[in-house]
């Protein structure tokens, strides 16, 4: 008999843990989901490493051979349901429910003052209202709360039995009892969360989302450890992940942002905004021309003095000599052989963001938006236009400048006065006047227009610019050392703000404003904008709001194109 060569070496196949995840497979992304949670919230402490691995979703084939597979657990929990369904019946149970729940209710004697309140409560199996009878019951004594509250606890069973013939479709022939029924019921609902665990697992690999207490009430115990070691496995992979990213813990367990963390959240962001942006209108190309300086031009001029040498042609410096020479050597330049090529230089651009953070900003979560622009558009400068004066300014009440760093704490001003009509003052040089005592949501435009211009006014480019992000009128303004505070929004403090937008017009500051939507926003309020904007040779950009980052960026870029062109 002829011995046949080869066969099955070995077909079973694992992940080795030491190499988990598999090296093929691009790190799960914690910058993203953490920076949500600090933009929605303000801060960054209410972020555990349980609560981040929550919020991360890996690649499903990452866990495939750790543990037993989801599939697996979702197939022995839908076969212990199928059982359960095709061994019972559930008509003869409703009727043993409904039985004792009037049973109980023959039995109590109930005073004539209650009488009628009792007979609704159960005609009408109203639980609140045998409730409202338990407690006007002390005042009869006897044993007239107990009884009500067997009534009660009857007419919960009969109601939860109900539930669960018109839930689940039972096809079996075998009779329960009131308390095996209501055993199933919760039985039956512990496999539906799992399997609705399971299958969130399956689509994000959270292999936290599951409950591992409820799932080992019907798994073996050695899948179960094998589970529980797969979940350590991916905590492992999340902090591991989360410290290379630039999540740093401190002592309590809690995650902080390092700058690491802020320069790949906002590449992440730059990469977003600019893919969406079709290639055929935005002609955007990245290139290797950073920074400040001439940048180089195809077209070329013949050379003049003054010219510099390092932006010369050389390959039609040399024809031009050889047409010029002939076959004679050796090869002499002169003057009127050099060809130039033409360039144009990178201006500075200054810029001030002022961003809204006033009580009406929380409305649709537009400060998140107005956050999330910040940090993009501070990542686009620092990449691309380093030499760029770029400054951050918090709007509210008051006017404050803030450092990037300070972008992601910002958080909309809590309303701390509901009166439709306001009219307040503060004198602003009295010693013992201290902002903690002023209301912080209102708007001043004029206040932070003020604090742009004394920004602007010294920077050494004429491409200065207020990019203002708002969303209506404003509220507030400031006159010599008072404070005024009026809503609705009064003409005095409109004509303060347009006063102060002719000085930023004065010194050549253009101001553009985006006008993102609000629930109190009216056609005055896009009136206003219009006019500011007009009065400085600006723009008014209507937003959604979730498009706010890629209409900033991209005007800044086409900005910039416009001043080099």
């Amino acid at each position: 008999m002829n011995k046949r060569l080869g066969g099955i070496i070995h077909a079973y196949q694992k992940y080795d843990p030491a190499s988990f995840p598999p090296p093929s497979e691009p790190p799960p992304d914690l910058v993203t989901p953490a920076f949500e949670q600090a933009l929605m919230y303000g801060e960054f402490r209410e972020l555990s490493e349980e609560e981040l691995a929550r919020a991360v979703r890996l690649d499903p084939s990452q866990i495939q051979g750790l543990g037993p597979s989801i599939d697996f657990l979702k197939a022995m929990l839908e076969e212990r349901k199928r059982k359960i369904l095709e061994t019972y019946e559930a008509r003869s149970v409703q009727k043993k429910a409904r039985k004792a729940f009037h049973s109980a209710a023959k039995d109590v004697r109930i005073p004539k003052k209650l009488a009628e309140t009792y007979r609704q409560a159960i005609n009408r199996e109203q639980p609140y209202l045998l409730e409202s009878l338990w407690y006007r019951a002390e005042d009869h004594g006897g044993s007239l709360s107990t009884d009500l509250l067997k009534v009660a606890a009857r007419m919960g069973d009969k109601h939860n039995i109900e539930e669960l013939a018109s839930k689940y479709e039972f096809t079996g022939n075998e009779s329960m009892s009131v308390p095996k029924a209501l055993e199933i019921k919760e039985e039956l609902e512990k496999i539906d969360e799992l399997l609705k665990q399971l299958e969130e697992a399956a689509k994000s690999a959270q292999i936290g989302l599951i409950d591992m207490d409820m799932l080992s009430e019907f798994a073996q115990p050695g899948d179960m450890e094998q589970l529980e070691e797969m979940r350590r496995q991916v905590e492992n992979l999340i902090r591991e992940e989360a410290e290379r990213q630039g999540l740093q813990r401190d002592s309590a367990g809690q995650f902080r942002l390092t700058p690491h963390a802020y320069k790949i959240f906002q590449g992440r962001l730059l990469e977003r905004i600019f893919s969406e942006l079709a290639p055929s209108r935005s002609g955007r190309h990245h290139g290797n021309v950073i920074g400040e300086g001439a940048v180089e031009l195809q077209q070329t001029k013949p050379y003049e003095f003054g010219d510099s040498v390092a932006n010369m042609d050389i390959p039609q410096t040399v024809i031009n000599a050889l047409l010029r020479q002939g076959d004679e050597r050796p090869l002499r330049l002169r003057g009127d052989d050099i060809e130039i090529h033409k360039t144009r230089n990178h201006p500075k651009c200054a810029t001030c963001v002022i961003m809204d953070m006033s009580g009406s900003m929380r409305y649709d979560g537009q400060y998140m938006n107005v956050k999330r622009m910040a940090l993009a558009l501070q990542g686009l400068i620092q990449s691309e236009y380093p030499g760029d004066f770029l400054r951050f300014i918090e709007m509210y009440t008051f006017a404050k400048l803030r450092a990037p760093g300070e972008i992601i704490n910002l958080m909309p001003k809590p309303v701390t006065i509901h009166d439709p009509w306001v009219r307040l003052k503060a004198d602003l040089s009295d010693q013992n006047v201290s902002e903690a005592q002023i209301h912080p949501h209102f708007t001043n435009i004029q206040r932070s227009l003020q604090l742009a211009r004394q920004n602007l006014v010294n920077c050494d480019t004429p491409n200065r610019q207020i990019v203002l992000i708002t969303d209506g009128l404003p509220t507030a303004h400031c006159e010599d050392e008072w404070l005024y505070m009026l809503y609705p929004p009064d003409p005095r403090t409109e004509q303060a703000t347009m006063r102060e937008a002719a000085l930023c017009a004065k010194e050549g500051i253009t101001i553009n404003i985006f006008l993102v939507p609000s629930w109190s926003q009216s056609e005055e309020d896009i009136r206003f904008a219009n006019r500011m904007a007009q009065s400085t040779s600006g723009r008014v950009f209507f937003t959604s709001g979730n498009n706010l980052d890629r209409f900033v960026l991209w005007d800044y870029v086409q900005n910039k194109r416009e001043i080099i062109a």
